[in-house]
């Protein structure tokens, strides 16, 4: 019992003598988290479309399987895009349905 007392204290005193770290304001925060992913997004949809167009044209530095590996990733990315909105939607309305 006191060698469980006596881990609790010390416990207790590495946690108090620990500075708390400081949230890094100039970083963005989630807001410019989840632009910069929809930017991502959005750069990978326009890169797959440009380089299935330029398969279609018959340019040759451009493979299928680089093509089709391209469009794979965009409609991956695109897919989680969606989750995460759908998860924010979600939170949203039952952070709106909470009683005050």
């Amino acid at each position: 019992m006191t060698r469980l007392l006596a881990e609790m204290q010390r416990l207790a005193a590495t946690a108090d003598s620990r500075p708390a770290e400081a949230v890094n304001e100039s970083a963005g925060g989630f807001a410019e988290l989840l632009k910069s992913s929809i930017d991502a997004v959005n750069e990978a949809q326009a890169s797959a479309s440009d380089m299935a167009a330029a398969l279609e044209r018959g340019d040759k530095s451009v493979t299928l399987p680089e093509v089709m590996i391209a469009l794979q990733k965009a409609s991956l990315s695109f897919q989680a895009m969606t989750e995460v909105r759908n998860r924010l939607v979600n939170a949203y309305q039952e952070i709106m349905n909470m009683p005050i």
